[in-house]
């Protein structure tokens, strides 16, 4: 009896070491193996995803998925994401989830890229969610789109082509021997010409050698100082043209605040501006009214005194008072 209790304990035992382990490797399959924090992301497409789906941080497992939600909002139906993440993980504000799938036959995985900012997100947060990107899909409308080029574009330029061999060939074969001839005359007059075109070209090396042994002389050692510092002349002009510009630039800027300030002035000053051009006017008006009886008072004064200066000349004593001479002419009369 003994030993069938000791069998039936050890048994038991051997079955409760079993459960345990059971519960273990569930917990560990599932990621369920201590204190969580969830989060959610929002999604428009969750192909591939389920409950169990990993979540992955850097490449690094870090929880799973607890739950999908679907959300019928006005924009569209939107899907909840719950995630369960290891207890303290620190995960930037500016983080971004992703639907991925390491491989082809790899299952399917929210990919958590970090971000840069330094403020983590705080447990029951929405991380910043987008999806994945369908590699078959884009080989599909890749595919679609050639098919379209070559529908649309590839049969009409082979068509093209087709017509412009076909053209050429009928060219060809009603006007190739015309053709062949007038090359036969082309031919033959290049060959009459060619000599003539090389000794242009000999003489023109010659010429050109000439020029160069010029060229040589000109850039002689001796002129080479000349011309070294005729540049350094060239050059010290080029800098005072630059401050003269300067200067002149920095004229311009005060003429310019000059004329700013006449400006001004005139503005500020109109009204007194506007009289003065009336009373300008009003005595220029005086002045062409009275310009002849001052133009004949001028007259007559200036024949007073031409004849004043006559009398002076001829009689330097009348400025002493005396008497004008006895006119000779007036006398033998």
């Amino acid at each position: 009896m003994r030993s069938n209790r000791v069998n039936y304990i050890l048994v038991g035992l051997f079955v409760l070491a079993m459960l345990a382990g059971l519960v273990v490797a569930l917990a560990l399959l599932t990621g369920r193996t201590g204190v969580t924090d969830s989060y959610f992301v929002v999604y428009r497409n969750v192909q591939g995803l389920s409950f169990g789906s990993q979540v992955v941080y850097e490449g690094y497992p870090i929880g799973q998925v607890e739950d999908i939600t679907p959300m019928n909002e006005g924009a569209g139906m939107q899907f909840r994401v719950d995630l369960s993440v290891q207890e303290g993980w620190k995960i930037p504000s500016d983080s971004i989830a992703v639907i991925a799938a390491p491989g082809l036959l790899a299952a399917v995985t929210i990919s958590i890229s970090a971000g840069e900012s330094a403020i983590p997100l705080k447990p029951g947060d929405e991380i910043q969610g987008r999806e994945a990107v369908n590699v078959f899909s884009v080989f599909g409308s890749v595919a679609a789109r050639f098919e379209e080029i070559a529908e649309q574009d590839v049969r009409p330029l082979l068509a093209s082509l087709d017509t412009a061999v076909s053209t050429f060939s009928e060219i060809m074969a009603d006007e190739g021997r015309v053709l062949v001839q007038e090359l036969d005359v082309l031919a033959k007059e290049l060959s009459t010409r060619v000599p003539v075109l090389v000794d242009d070209i000999e003489a023109l090396v010659q010429e050109l050698h000439i020029a160069g042994g010029e060229i040589n002389a000109v850039f002689s050692p001796e002129n080479r100082e000349r011309i070294e510092a005729v540049l350094v002349k060239a050059d010290r002009a080029a800098g005072n043209f630059g401050a003269l510009s300067q200067e002149l630039r920095q004229t311009r800027e005060r003429v310019d605040g000059v004329l700013e300030s006449l400006d001004t002035l005139i503005l500020d000053n109109r009204l007194d501006v506007e009289r003065a051009i009336i009373d300008l006017r009003h005595i220029v008006d005086s002045l062409a009214r009275h310009v002849d009886s001052v133009s004949q008072n001028l007259d007559g004064a200036a024949r007073n005194l031409n004849e004043f200066s006559r009398q002076i000349r001829r009689n330097p004593g009348l400025l002493l008072g005396g008497s004008p001479p006895q006119d000779e002419a007036a006398s033998g009369r």
